[in-house]
């Protein structure tokens, strides 16, 4: 018993020792999508021999249903294999276009990943956000209980009114009820970050409950270097420029080489020389690209496609731009607004502590410490939430500047 004590506790030590970083791995290794996106990288890499390769070999057979008559006797059949070469460097334009291609795939699967990180992090956050909304709650409802019994206990001795005691008993069940709410509200958000690792709906998840704030700007140096979205349109732009050349090298001649070997029967009305000798013939075989039209279509396409992929790298770089500026923007508004909601949990509190104290003394103004009461949960539910979209925006602009973890 003792032996199984100590394996839960060095279970939840190692449960509690989670961090975000944690589960970022777990959900590489997990997530169906991501691995979606890296299995199409490896089928990309498949097509690079496929590309590198030669056509496979001809081979024909052929029966003379009616021989054909020779010097040296009837022909029987005939055995033809041919092989054919594309013009000098098209095997190696193609090979590169496949290579390039499969890069450009590879960022694909990077873009995901950072985007996957992200997504946990929008999955991660609320949770804390909802933990610190419950415990704030349920200290409201204590609070409140205590106040019940100071306001009946006062009115008990005709020091307080009942309007007082009825005030506070309404706050308290709105209270509980929003406490009631908020618990049910987490198993949904616990499903979809779940979900997000491929785990069971039901699994832990372990939230930190503290939270902090790194008022250090994320440089926009980083935000256009080594981006896999824009890596990715750099590479298909080289893609479409060998794509280019490759329509070029496959509108030239193709050339092959084959060898005709032909079974002769010999002759029985006469004797000559060789005399049903079998033919061995070597052929040269060239493939006359005559219909251009393919062939310009093809590279008329790769040239637009470089164009659109220039379009589209200019269009990701503001669309990059304007995301970091307003994520950066949001970034500052948060660290403003933590300080100045903890300068009015702080004050509010100050001026909570004046009003009960006045309270204790007097028996009135208490419908001013419950007002302030609540004014103070609201700063502190503000806070909370100020600092669960600080570090939302600071995950946004982690994946726009593709940080590495």
């Amino acid at each position: 018993m003792r032996y199984l004590l100590i394996v839960f506790y060095l279970f939840s030590l190692g449960a509690a020792a989670q961090t975000l970083e944690d589960y970022f791995q777990i959900a590489a290794e997990n997530n169906p999508g991501l691995q979606a996106k890296h299995k199409a990288f490896e089928a990309a890499l498949e097509r690079i021999p496929q590309a590198n390769s030669l056509q496979d070999p001809t081979f024909s057979f052929g029966y003379f249903i009616s021989p054909v008559e020779t010097r040296v006797g009837p022909q029987r059949a005939r055995f033809s294999l041919t092989q054919m070469f594309p013009w000098f460097g098209t095997l190696k334009a193609s090979g590169d276009v496949a290579a390039l291609n499969a890069e450009a795939q590879y960022q694909i699967f990077l873009d995901a990943r950072n985007k996957l990180y992200y997504q946990i992090a929008a999955a991660y956050y609320p949770l804390y956000e909802l933990d610190k909304w419950i415990e704030l709650e349920s200290e409201n409802a204590e609070i409140l209980e205590s106040y019940k019994t100071i306001a009946t206990t006062k009115f008990e001795n005709d020091q307080g009114t009942l309007v007082d005691v009825l005030r506070v008993d309404i706050l308290l069940k709105d209270a509980l009820t929003n406490l009631e709410i908020l618990k049910k509200k987490k198993q949904p958000l616990v499903t979809s970050f779940n979900k997000l690792l491929n785990r069971e709906e039901g699994a832990e998840v372990v939230v930190t409950d503290s939270l902090m704030v790194n008022d250090l700007a994320i440089s926009r140096d980083s935000l256009l270097v080594n981006n896999p979205v824009l890596d990715e349109l750099g590479i298909r732009l080289e893609a479409s420029k060998k794509q280019e050349l490759l329509a070029e090298k496959q509108g030239l001649p193709k050339m092959g080489v084959g060898l005709d070997y032909v079974i002769v029967s010999e002759r029985t009305d006469m004797s000559v020389p060789d005399n049903g000798q079998n033919a061995l013939m070597p052929m040269v075989t060239v493939g006359i690209p005559i219909f251009r039209g393919k062939y310009k279509a093809a590279k008329k396409e790769a040239q637009l496609m470089q164009e659109s992929y220039s379009l589209q790298k200019e269009d990701r770089i503001n669309q990059l731009i304007s995301g970091y500026e307003m994520a950066d923007f949001d970034r500052i508004k948060q660290m403003e607004l933590l300080q100045l909601y903890d300068a009015q949990i702080a004050e509010t509190q100050q001026v909570l502590n004046l009003l009960l104290s006045a309270y204790g003394n007097s028996g009135t103004a208490f419908e001013e410490v419950l007002r302030t009461q609540q004014q103070l949960l609201k700063y502190k539910k503000m806070k909370a939430t100020a600092m669960k979209d600080y570090h939302l925006a600071v995950a946004m602009l982690n994946y726009l500047t593709a940080k590495k973890y």
